[in-house]
């Protein structure tokens, strides 16, 4: 079989095309930037163990499976991570979390940072890679989600401090930046019938999504330098629900900033000065 007719049959199961190519592509080794390869070979045969191979993830993708998952690589912010069920695939959204977060350390010399809920490491590394004097801690409840992120931080060869544990709590001293990308689903949403291959315990936080939010909330106060930043990202919805919870919390300056759609789907404050 051809790999043109690999990739008809993949789109007969219902794949966009751009999924259905860089599944052959990791089926056959190469990079996930050698599409135009594709192009310039679809004449060439693909044996029969490969395309059962290809065919099997084309499958799974068709069932709703991440395609990060099946190629074990995702792209966020510029550097390749290494994802797998563990941890949620990285959402290119998230990336406007990681802009806001570099606006606010810009100018200040070494600062200290924590990103909590760290997942695969995404935002915590993509920080540490864009400001190498920061000092960057992150934080996750899950040991395996850890373990996916220490491999991302040690392949990359970015120094950050990874610890277990519950939001801020036990964690010591002041930071100039507090960033999460924290669970914000309501339990009951219709939405997460689409999201069953990813771990539930980092999507969902109670009836409203609000749960881990309000928790952050609280906490950040006592682990801020004045004029240090909290920044969150949260669901299409929930901007307003949350920039009340910033200010509830003794925080200043609330704004949001709105992801690649235009909706305001990142919240923050600051802790005054005096």
């Amino acid at each position: 079989m051809q790999l043109s007719q690999a990739l008809a049959a993949a789109r007969t199961l219902g794949l966009p095309r751009l999924d259905a190519q860089l599944l052959l592509l990791h089926t056959l080794g190469r990079s996930a930037h050698d599409r135009a390869w594709l192009l310039a070979h679809d004449s060439d045969a693909l044996d029969p163990e490969a395309m059962e191979r290809f065919l099997a993830l084309a499958r799974r993708r068709a069932g709703g499976e991440p395609l990060a998952y099946l190629t074990g690589v995702k792209e966020f912010y510029g550097l390749p991570l290494q994802v797998d069920a563990r941890v949620l695939d990285p959402r290119p959204d998230t990336e406007t979390l990681v802009e806001w977060a570099l606006e606010r350390l810009a100018g200040l010399p070494a600062p200290r940072v924590v990103d909590l809920g760290t997942g695969s490491g995404a935002i915590a590394l993509a920080l540490k890679h864009a400001r190498p004097d920061a000092q960057v801690s992150a934080v996750d409840a899950s040991a395996d989600a850890l373990a996916v992120a220490r491999a991302n931080a040690q392949r990359l060869g970015l120094d950050v401090t990874f610890r277990q544990g519950n939001w801020l709590a036990g964690l010591e001293g002041r930071f100039d930046l507090i960033v999460s990308n924290p669970p914000y689903i309501a339990e009951g949403d219709p939405h997460l019938a689409a999201l069953g291959h990813e771990p539930r315990q980092a999507l969902t936080a109670g009836r409203d999504g609000l749960d881990d939010i309000r928790t952050i909330t609280a906490q950040a106060s006592a682990h801020l330098q004045p004029g240090g930043w909290l920044l969150l990202e949260h669901g299409w919805d929930q901007a307003d629900a949350v920039r009340g919870l910033l200010s509830r919390a003794g925080l200043h300056e609330t704004q949001s900033r709105a992801d690649l759609a235009g909706i305001a789907r990142c919240s923050g404050a600051c802790l005054p000065n005096s």
